[in-house]
């Protein structure tokens, strides 16, 4: 495509971005969301995020609260994990090699980039400890490095399990130490052609034997067509021992977090949904995820809401395609779970965290926050409450985008931001 004719494409997004409604108050949220009719247009309404350091600010937290950086200077934290003994690995990097479609597919990366880092993604864990407990992480070392964009991690049966970008590997792991040792173990190679949602979320089951893998589309909605998405918009169950896995659930577009809930032994997981249907459509949402279940992609989204861009539909798979549990908002982006704890307050002990990377593709912005969903006997049950806020202001600078949260057991939350290159630490005020 000729530069003259993408950019008066990117004028063309970016007019029709600030003719945009001025409210966000149509987000519907919750168990049993009002959604609008589908929206088509030539390209998509578009903000671009403004990044700005965070000079001597800070996100906001409730009252009660307090949040510290623990690490700045990292390359792409995406997700990280609290250790048994209290270290913190923080997964670092950047993947995806899908080349682009169409025009618009030019345009909308643009747009993308400008609110991401430009720094260099680390293909690595980074380990942080704070020895003496005072909440300063005074040691930040590489803990292994040579990683292919390392996402999901997860740790049982005295093991770190990581998920790259093309292979799940494991590292064996001695309480305390702050290198790995030798070479991964490969336990599973994951779908990585393409890789248009290049991310593979991960969590582990109660008793170490299967790990949960997030692995997303390669579309926003089948353009590539279906033989692009084998073994894609799943989440594959792998038996930890022998590598041997099967689809757990389907027609998750994609599920960029996983995690169990620790009463019920639910897998949970945040969805991304699909584009380019307006500005209210169509919700990410956070749900449970039932072995053998189908949600939905790419023939129906929230349940058995037809999208007529899919042909030849399948009037069996919408019929059996399941409503998620909870709607998070479209376009939020939400890349994050975590399950909450008594050590997070009485307000915040029983529910899920959710880290919103944040919207580009409509006006006003959405997200940029992490939220907190109540739950009640294992259900999300209430409004959700904003937790963590201000990465980005009123007047579009933007600060920081949330990735992953990790709730530590000790009382804290770990919040990873990628376009800080920052690692944030919320806790109740004692």
């Amino acid at each position: 495509m000729k530069r003259s004719s993408a950019l008066a494409l990117l004028g063309m997004g970016l007019l029709l971005g600030a003719c945009s409604n001025d409210g966000a108050s149509t987000q519907a949220r919750g168990p049993d969301p009002k959604l609008p009719d589908p929206q088509r247009g030539l390209l998509p309404d578009m903000k671009i995020a403004e990044p700005t350091a965070w000079g001597d600010q800070k996100p906001t937290v409730p009252e009660g609260f307090t949040i510290t950086a623990i690490a700045t200077g990292l390359q792409i934290p995406r997700q990280t994990l609290v250790l048994p003994n209290g270290d913190i690995l923080v997964a670092e990097g950047r993947g995806g090699n899908a080349a682009k479609l169409k025009p618009k597919d030019v345009i909308a990366g643009y747009i993308k980039a400008k609110g991401n880092t430009k720094v260099k993604g680390g293909n690595r864990l980074t380990l942080l400890r704070d020895a003496d407990g005072d909440g300063q992480y005074e040691l930040k070392t590489v803990f292994a490095d040579n990683l292919n964009a390392p996402y999901g991690l997860a740790f049982a049966n005295n093991k770190i399990y990581v998920a790259n970008q093309d292979e799940l590997v494991s590292f064996d792991y001695q309480q305390g130490q702050t290198r790995a040792g030798g070479t991964p173990t490969s336990i599973a190679k994951l779908p990585s052609e393409i890789n248009h949602h290049w991310t593979k979320a991960l969590t582990v089951s109660p008793d170490g034997r299967f790990l949960y893998v997030g692995i997303g589309s390669n579309s926003n909605i089948t353009e590539r067509g279906m033989e692009a998405e084998l073994d894609r918009a799943l989440v594959w169950q792998i038996d930890a021992t022998t590598g041997a896995h099967k689809p757990y659930a389907t027609g998750l577009r994609n599920p960029t977090a996983l995690a169990m809930h620790p009463e019920t032994g639910q897998l949970w997981s945040v969805v991304n949904e699909r584009d380019e249907l307006g500005p209210d459509l169509v919700p990410d949402y956070l749900t449970s995820v039932r072995e053998g279940g189908f949600y939905g992609w790419p023939y129906s989204y929230w349940g058995q809401n037809v999208d007529p861009r899919v042909k030849p539909q399948d009037p069996k798979k919408v019929a059996a395609a399941i409503k998620p549990d909870y709607s998070l908002g479209s376009h939020v982006a939400a890349l994050g779970l975590s399950f909450s704890g008594p050590a997070m307050g009485t307000k915040y002990a029983n529910g899920a965290f959710v880290g919103e990377h944040g919207s580009w593709n409509r006006t006003p912005p959405v997200g940029y926050k992490v939220i907190f969903v109540p739950f009640s006997n294992g259900r999300p049950a209430g409004e959700p409450i904003d937790f963590v806020t201000g990465f980005r202001s009123d007047d579009g600078k933007t600060r920081g985008r949330p990735v992953g949260v990790t709730v530590d057991p000790r009382g804290a939350l770990i919040v990873a931001d990628d376009l800080a290159n920052t690692v944030w630490r919320v806790t109740p005020k004692r």
